[in-house]
């Protein structure tokens, strides 16, 4: 709706017109003044209005006591229009902050935790400026979904989001995949090709591994994102492209610059925005709803009814270290689940051995005891997790769910213990 719908609303809210008022403005055609100078008794006349608008207009002899066109119809019609516009943009809003799946129509990132939430949070901020973007995590840590949010949360969300993996291709194919090539720009060029930056025009390019990127490409790299413009193999000019670049690594591309295998320039000019997406284990709140998505997911997807876990396996689950993050999370449901009976409940039994060898020395429906027995020959941060969560446990069985009472007794603020409880999905007693 434009400017014109809100002076109209406005001038409505005023109450009736007389005719003289109507002509002023200029809001109706010449015969629908004639008409309603014409009757002698109230009068409905279909019209239409300057501004090409469909409208009715309920006309009163001027010696009647209600002798003003009230205008009842459009009035009906501009508070219908201004709440669908509103709507309609709340629903983009909507769709652009909150997207409801991955590339690949599959939700695989659950924004609980808060280190994410911050991420997600900048991410939604930048979306709609042209900014280019560093994605940097752990492989596996959702960096393709970042990107996704980030593409719908701009101007370009009706177009393409082309994810290119730079490790996808032999080296010495991935200048002719990037920026194309002419017929006959070299041997085995029977057809010219577009390449994969202006598959994406107009809309946006994620560009996953940048690091191995050789290093004879990135100068025309550098000059792509500098200029918006390409120069494909055997084409005599250059040619201009829209695209926007978000780019992610594992690596640190720090020090590929300090090792002279990354150029300065190309760095400074992809990190602009720089977006960190922490691993799964410092993020563990976020695992009982992963694992909860996954199983729907896969339980659909392999026909095994409805399917829960068990607080031992989900406890396996929270201890474990995952170095292959999110996606190493959803190939061990996978794995579960295709392990289990319909309808079933997923145990231990279920886990992989690697998952199994988490040791754990009381299940989780166990009473906690004064004294705790860790075995050695695990990862740190899974001894620590066992240690931590079982003095909550402890506190929260001996002060009968009373937070306060439990948070005294752990020398933690009583929002920490809550946000411990949240996370391990611990009960009140």
């Amino acid at each position: 709706m434009g400017s014109g719908c809100v002076d109209e609303a406005a001038l409505i809210a005023r109450g009736p017109k007389t005719i003289r008022v109507l002509e002023t403005v200029g809001w109706l055609e010449r015969e629908a003044m004639l008409a309603a100078r014409k009757v002698d008794e109230a009068a409905t006349i279909d019209c239409g209005t300057h501004r090409d608008e469909a409208l009715q207009i309920i006309a009163r002899p001027q010696d009647d006591l209600e002798r003003r066109c009230t205008w009842i119809a459009i009035k009906k019609l501009v508070v219908t229009a201004l709440t669908l516009d509103r709507y309609r943009r709340d629903e983009k809003q909507r769709a652009a902050l909150w997207p409801a799946e991955s590339l690949e129509g599959d939700p695989d990132i659950i924004w609980v935790s808060e280190p994410i939430n911050e991420v997600v949070r900048v991410a939604r901020r930048i979306g709609p400026t042209p900014l280019s973007v560093l994605l940097t995590g752990e492989t596996g840590t959702g960096k393709e979904m970042l990107a996704k949010t980030i593409h719908l949360s701009s101007g370009r969300a009706d177009k393409t989001l082309l994810a290119f993996n730079c490790t996808a291709v032999p080296r010495d194919m991935l200048e002719s995949q990037l920026f194309g090539y002419r017929k006959g720009a070299f041997t085995g060029a029977d057809t010219s090709f577009t390449g994969i930056i202006r598959a994406a025009e107009g809309g946006t390019l994620f560009l996953d591994e940048i690091a191995d990127m050789p290093a004879d490409l990135q100068p025309k790299m550098l000059r792509f994102l500098e200029t918006h413009e390409i120069h494909p193999l055997g084409e005599p000019h250059p040619i201009k492209v829209d695209v926007r670049v978000i780019a992610a690594t594992n690596a640190s591309l720090e020090q590929l610059v300090a090792d002279g295998r990354f150029r300065q320039d190309l760095f400074y000019r992809l990190n602009v925005v720089r977006l960190r997406l922490p691993p799964l284990r410092e993020r563990r709140e976020e695992i009982p709803a992963l694992v909860e998505h996954y199983i729907r997911r896969y339980a659909d997807q392999q026909k095994k009814g409805r399917l829960t876990v068990s607080d031992e396996a989900l406890e396996y689950l929270l201890l474990y270290a995952w170095p292959g993050n999110l996606r190493q999370l959803a190939n061990e449901v996978n794995r579960m689940i295709a392990m289990a009976e319909p309808d079933a409940v997923l145990t231990a039994a279920h886990l992989s051995a690697e998952i199994q060898a988490t040791r754990r020395t009381i299940p989780a429906s166990a009473a906690p005891d004064s004294e705790l027995r860790i075995s050695l020959d695990q990862p740190l941060p899974a001894a620590v997790e066992l240690l931590e969560r079982t003095m909550v446990q402890a506190a929260l069985a001996r002060s009968k769910g009373r937070l306060e009472e439990a948070a005294k007794s752990l020398g933690i603020s009583r929002k920490g213990l809550f946000l411990k409880r949240r996370r391990w999905g611990l009960q009140q007693a």
